[in-house]
């Protein structure tokens, strides 16, 4: 069977093969339930879903389609979910990140990647989509805030008073407290330009804490390789950890590194359980048991 290549932003497929007369374009309308065009040129056949459910203001004008908004738009609170799906299904996510100031609802792009046969490919690329719809059908205004558990309160409080020794614990480093607030911080040496580049030099991965034990939220960066890029991504979001951008922060460093950053709500020590899975899959810590 045909290796084919589909790269895109969601809600795009571009699927290519070395003959484009050799690809089965009806195949893939009908897996994607969409219908595409071909580029004989680039031997590129794409996909397309307009992305009318939701009106876009951009900077106080309504921004039509056209203008950027067809098929490429994915909005806040179905980008988990269509991460989940599109990783679930064998693709790939390589970049989160907006295009515009000033839009309502904010509007945020998610880049894909992925390799293997037609049917596999398109019957992904359907998933994804087949992901948002139900959510955005009945909430065609995007919310304003993460899904999180009932049992957390919706705000947090005032003053913050995280406790750092059990999450010392967790994570097995010293963290730094400061104001009722605990930050780890883990450096990623690397070279850029033939230069040493680490920790300082802003070559890490990151976790914040604020809140309560109880009620608190975490934020923070992952530096990852590419290839630990996707198993760390999955390994969040199977914990409810929200991403929320990736993206590069360099040119020229080796290894490559992208940075992807996150978000979450909850108990600190459950917070703390989730990101330290991430630190073990990116081989930042050493495999310990996770803390009740």
């Amino acid at each position: 069977m045909k290796k084919i290549l589909a790269t895109g932003v969601v809600f795009v497929a571009l699927i290519f093969e070395s003959l484009a007369a050799g690809l089965d374009t009806t195949r893939i309308d009908e897996l994607t339930g969409l219908k595409g065009k071909m580029n004989e040129k680039e031997g590129a056949y794409k996909v397309t879903f307009p992305r009318n459910d939701v009106k876009v203001v951009v900077d106080g004008w309504t921004m039509p389609p056209f203008m950027g908004l067809s098929t490429w738009a994915a909005f806040i609170e179905t980008l988990n979910a269509a991460m989940t799906a599109a990783l679930d299904n064998g693709l790939n996510v390589t970049a989160l990140h907006n295009h515009f100031f000033f839009d309502q609802p904010k509007v945020f792009f998610m880049h894909i990647e992925g390799e293997g046969t037609l049917e596999k490919l398109a019957t992904a690329v359907k998933k994804v989509y087949d992901t948002i719809k139900p959510i955005r059908g009945p909430n065609p205004k995007p919310a304003n805030t993460f899904e999180q558990d009932a049992l957390i309160p919706t705000s947090l409080p005032e003053k913050n008073s995280i406790a750092a020794a059990p999450l010392n614990e967790i994570f097995g480093i010293q963290g730094e407290s400061k104001d009722g607030m605990v930050k780890f911080t883990i450096g990623r040496p690397a070279t850029m330009n033939g230069v040493k580049i680490d920790n300082t030099m802003g070559v890490n991965t990151w976790a914040a804490f604020a809140g309560t034990d109880d009620n608190a939220v975490v934020d923070g960066d992952f530096a990852v390789t590419e290839d630990e890029l996707q198993p760390v991504l999955k390994s969040l979001l199977k914990e409810k950890i929200n991403i929320v951008a990736i993206h590069q922060h360099m040119t020229h460093e080796e290894p490559r590194i992208m940075f992807f950053h996150y978000w979450g709500r909850g108990r600190a020590k459950d917070l703390a359980n989730a990101i330290k899975g991430g630190f073990l899959v990116g081989g930042l810590l050493k495999v310990s048991s996770p803390l009740p």
